[in-house]
């Protein structure tokens, strides 16, 4: 069992109402000794929409992928309402727990990927209800009227009994985007939703995001689509090399970036 070092106080639970609240604290991540993420913290309120901008290879989906444990940490921590996903803590240190346990705990974070990840075998409906069902929160009857409803959420009515190969790129996204709510997460993950869409089919997945940004649900996104960072955002998060160099306002960061990073990065993709 692995142990990761606390870098700051140690987490602890807090009230339920907070729903949603992400709290990343001094997380460094290595591979094959090269650092991806160094000592980054960073604080999600429940209900908050924050876009997360940055170079590639800069550490933005390393740094997603922390949130539900898709990555460990080598040191520092991130909870959930307070709640430690990967991990229990003793004494001092994080001791990462078995897969079940894990796997129970990651509910709680739903993840929408950039290339979708659909059972190819299953509807459209079957893949929406595989997870609730399986982890017995719904019978399969049940199950099938929820994948439903949240196929009219993401306006895929009539795609009930498609399978993806009977799909466009944005319709298995949308899909993606459904299964993800399924399991009625408190903070919902975004790895780049639309880098593998072709140009015309991304503007309906964008729609779909700008609902659920509406509806109160904490989402974090990795974007390179600007546009769409500054409309739906509440704060926009700037990463390079590993470091979170500036948070704040998308009127703060694309208006007036304090860093001279943040300065050049922008004034090549804007």
């Amino acid at each position: 069992m692995s142990a990761t070092t606390l870098a700051h106080t140690a987490p602890v639970s807090t009230d339920a109402a907070t729903r949603g609240l992400v709290e990343i604290r001094g997380v460094s991540k290595s591979y094959s000794g090269h650092e991806v993420l160094h000592d980054v913290n960073l604080t999600v309120q429940p209900g908050e929409v924050v876009a997360i901008l940055g170079p590639s290879g800069s550490g933005k989906s390393t740094l997603l992928r922390t949130i539900n444990h898709l990555e460990s940490v080598d040191r520092g921590w991130v909870t959930v309402d307070g709640q430690l996903i990967g991990y229990e803590q003793r004494g001092d240190k994080l001791f990462e727990l078995k897969e079940k346990d894990i796997l129970k705990r990651r509910t709680q974070v739903g993840v929408v990927f950039q290339n979708f990840n659909l059972f190819p075998h299953l509807t459209a409906a079957e893949n929406i209800a595989k997870a609730p069902v399986a982890l017995k929160r719904v019978s399969k009857s049940d199950g099938h009227e929820l994948a439903l409803g949240l196929l009219a959420k993401v306006g895929l009515s009539d795609k009930a009994d498609a399978y993806p190969r009977q799909l466009s790129g944005g319709q298995q996204q949308r899909v993606a985007i459904a299964r993800a709510l399924a399991l009625t997460p408190k903070v919902l993950l975004f790895d780049e939703p639309t880098s593998a869409l072709d140009p015309e089919l991304v503007g309906e997945v964008l729609d779909v995001i700008r609902d659920l940004a509406k509806l109160g649900t904490t989402l974090i996104i990795v974007t390179h689509e600007i546009g769409f960072a500054r409309e739906v955002a509440d704060r926009i998060v700037f990463i390079d090399g590993g470091h979170v160099l500036e948070v704040g306002t998308p009127a703060q960061v694309f208006g007036s970036p304090t860093h001279a990073r943040t300065k050049e990065f922008l004034g090549k993709v804007l």
